[in-house]
């Protein structure tokens, strides 16, 4: 078991990393304000600008930094030296460069043996390559705090992303209902640019009333490509075939291609709503008001009765899209179900070796899923 860092081997030596560029800047600037110490006035915190254009510039913000740090504190106070939005980090030619690598050397050395007590150092980059010896360096000695960027085509996003709208909203006093919520997440797509300017956007014009509703997120939130491909998803579970055909055309005039409207929103969705409806008959669970009423209910399984559920990349249930399908499965028939995901195979094979409208194979999908009740 790794040794854990201790207080004084991190309390002065932070870094604030990831590919999520706005919070990375957030973090890393609030952060830089509250170790900057308030007697030291303009003396207390020194920037040094991480944004080389070249490998030359690169090597000389690092020694810059060096020597920042070997510099002492006016009037024997304390001070912060920030290494500011570093782009040498990652791994590109100019982070690989033998004078760039050389110089991080200098600085990784200076790090693993410690920058003195009146010294505090923060780096804050969004390209790191973790394979290097000086993001190494960093684990081992700084206090990191790593921000990545969602991937909303990766299974599982949106729980996160739920997480970190609730969290933001909650310091706001913002009261989002259930599907209100659902659908924000959804509509911004866990980007945290777009979820901190939303939230802000609704916050003004509330007012007084702190009650988020799906009309309010509809009227203010714009869709993005994710927003529209979930409402796509939606119109398809919920059976509204006109809805449906408008949104599948509009991706298709913005420039999505259809096989991936095909596999994004169609065959998802069809997979979903069967693996939904085929829990539910199985094991008795009911048509849930809530997608996490599903989750709880799908916790409750055993192993083996999930065992063939859609997994993330950390081998847990991707539940949330199931609990989604689960609210609306009772509107279609297993049998119909199967039936489409067969047509969703054809229509595969049209789209890659025939040319066929793109358009009309994709209407033929959505009518077969939409076009007769139950």
């Amino acid at each position: 078991m790794p040794k854990a860092k201790t207080k004084s081997e991190t309390e002065n030596i932070h870094g604030v990393l990831g590919s999520d560029e706005a919070e990375v800047k957030r973090v890393a600037a609030e952060l830089a304000q509250k170790l900057a110490p308030e007697d030291a006035g303009d003396f207390g915190l020194e920037v040094i600008d991480g944004v080389a254009d070249n490998a030359d510039q690169a090597a000389a913000r690092i020694r810059s930094t060096i020597e920042a740090l070997e510099t002492l504190p006016f009037f024997g106070s304390t001070k912060v030296v920030w290494l500011k939005n570093a782009n040498f980090l990652g791994d590109d030619p100019k982070a690989r460069s033998a004078g760039v690598q050389a110089a991080l050397e200098e600085l990784s050395a200076l790090v693993d043996s410690g920058v003195g007590s009146g010294v505090t150092l923060l780096i804050s980059a969004t390209e790191v390559d973790k394979r290097r010896s000086f993001y190494k360096t960093l684990t081992k000695r700084a206090d990191l705090q790593v921000f990545d960027r969602l991937d909303s085509g990766r299974a599982g996003w949106e729980e996160e992303a739920t997480e970190i709208v609730r969290r933001r909203a909650d310091k706001r006093k913002l009261e989002f209902n259930s599907d209100a919520l659902e659908l924000f997440v959804l509509l911004t797509g866990g980007d945290t640019r777009q979820i901190e300017n939303e939230l802000e956007k609704i916050d003004t014009f509330l007012g007084k009333d702190r009650a988020v509703r799906v009309e309010l997120v509809r009227e203010l939130v714009p869709l993005s490509r994710v927003g529209v491909i979930f409402e796509l998803s939606n119109a398809l579970a919920e059976r509204d075939l006109e809805l449906a055909l408008t949104l599948a055309r509009r991706l298709l005039e913005e420039g999505e291609s259809a096989i991936g409207i095909l596999l994004a929103a169609i065959v998802p969705t069809i997979r979903n709503l069967l693996l939904a409806k085929d829990l539910m008959e199985q094991h008795g669970i009911r048509r849930p008001h809530s997608p996490f009423q599903f989750i709880a209910a799908m916790n409750r399984l055993p192993a083996k009765a999930t065992e063939h559920l859609p997994r993330k990349k950390d081998g847990s249930i991707n539940a949330y899209g199931l609990a989604i399908a689960a609210q609306h499965a009772h509107q279609f028939e297993t049998n119909q179900l199967i039936e489409v995901m067969r047509a969703c195979l054809d229509a595969n094979v049209k789209l890659v070796t025939t040319q066929l409208d793109h358009e009309l194979i994709l209407t033929e999908v959505v009518v077969k899923l939409l076009g007769r009740e139950r």
